[in-house]
């Protein structure tokens, strides 16, 4: 049975244009050595978007995201002093940390359960901010339907009270399609989740659909926010 990690973070490094490039070969010179990283469980390299699609169109080549979930609070300390954070912080305008308790998670990524092993559904609901990631590898043949599902769904999430910070995350621009959202409480996050009509309908329709090869959703006591993204904490 897997481990649930005591903590997990997830960075968001802001670059120029200028040195969009760089970010891209951090990308790939970086995979390995953040999966080696002592106490690292499970470490994924990520572009990001706005999630109003999850095609090209969304990619946002400014922001980056670094996700690792670790076996103690003190491996994500021993992270702010490794190779990959100093060689961000060489170019990188911003960073927002994320730190994270795993709450619940089902589902798998990778083949992995990166968060803990299921829960039983009931347990008591987060006090105070919450987050949730979902992560999903499309079935090719059936990614087009999906992608006409999300706009309305999008739309619906950015009007919902309560969202503090909501992006698009992936580990290509096609195919692999997951989100990251920070939230006031429980209550706004299952007001999204639950009582929305676009994403109520949305999760009614992934059964008959069959759009997802592999799907994971987690959810997150949020312990720390640090940093900025776009010049503010969110």
């Amino acid at each position: 049975m897997p481990a649930t990690p005591e903590v997990v973070t997830l960075d968001v490094w802001t670059v120029t244009p200028r040195a969009v490039p760089r970010a891209v070969w951090r990308m790939a010179a970086d995979r390995r050595a953040v999966q080696r990283l002592p106490g690292a469980q499970f470490g994924k390299l990520l572009g990001t978007g706005d999630g109003t699609t999850f095609t090209v169109r969304d990619a946002d080549p400014r922001h980056w995201a670094v996700l690792v979930a670790w076996d103690r609070l003190a491996d994500a300390e021993h992270y702010e002093t490794s190779r990959p954070v100093r060689a961000w912080q060489r170019f990188a305008t911003e960073r927002l940390q994320v730190r994270l308790a795993p709450h619940g998670s089902r589902g798998r990524w990778s083949g992995r359960e990166p968060f803990g092993p299921p829960r039983a559904r009931g347990g008591a609901d987060v006090e105070g901010p919450i987050a949730s990631i979902t992560r999903a590898r499309l079935h090719p043949s059936r990614a087009a339907g999906f992608w006409r599902a999300v706009p309305p769904v999008a739309a619906e999430l950015r009007t919902v009270p309560g969202l503090r910070c909501a992006m698009g995350i992936g580990e290509a621009p096609l195919g692999y399609q997951g989100t990251f959202s920070l939230w006031d409480s429980t209550d706004a996050l299952q007001e999204f989740a639950h009582r929305r009509e676009a994403h109520r309908d949305v999760m009614a329709r992934t059964p008959r659909e069959g759009w997802y090869a592999e799907e994971l959703f987690a959810r997150f006591r949020v312990l720390d926010v640090r940093g900025t993204l776009d010049g503010r904490t969110p």
